[in-house]
């Protein structure tokens, strides 16, 4: 019972030594080495690349080509008909920095007013753009626009 006591504990190695695999069946790794029997991945050099799907078409060729790219640079151009005006008008006025403080649209956002549709009462709009039509329409109705740089 000498050795049961703490300071006399001989512990587990952790400096381990390797596996020396293919050196013979009296050394415990010999024959196939624990590679398994014929194949590919059984051969020297052999080893599977990971993109490879076992001769299934791979995905690279089964997907459809995307070609070309997306700009960073585009502006996003909010579209308003005429017909929705007053929906979005307060007061009888639409002014593009009410729209981004109530968080309707992003600052990035330009907006540009179209001529379909009516309008029934005097509205004040101030826009990116506005088409010719929904201009005239505007003004004939006494309202009036202001186009923001």
């Amino acid at each position: 019972m000498e050795n049961s006591k703490l300071h006399n504990i001989v512990g587990v190695s952790t400096n381990k030594d390797r596996k020396r695999v293919g050196r013979g069946s009296s050394a415990g790794g010999g024959k196939t080495a624990g590679r398994g029997t014929k194949g590919q991945k059984q051969r020297t050099g052999g080893s599977v690349p990971a993109y490879f799907e076992g001769g299934q078409t791979p995905i690279n060729r089964r997907l459809k080509k995307r070609r070309g790219f997306t700009s960073r640079n585009t502006t996003e151009t909010l579209v308003i008909n005429l017909s929705d005006l007053q929906v979005l008008a307060k007061d009888g006025k639409l002014d593009v920095a009410v729209l981004v403080a109530e968080g309707k649209i992003s600052p990035a956002t330009r907006v540009k007013i179209l001529g379909n549709g009516e309008v029934d009462v005097a509205i004040t709009v101030s826009a990116h753009a506005i088409s010719a039509s929904a201009q005239t329409k505007i003004e004939a109705k006494g309202g009036s626009v202001n186009l923001i740089a």
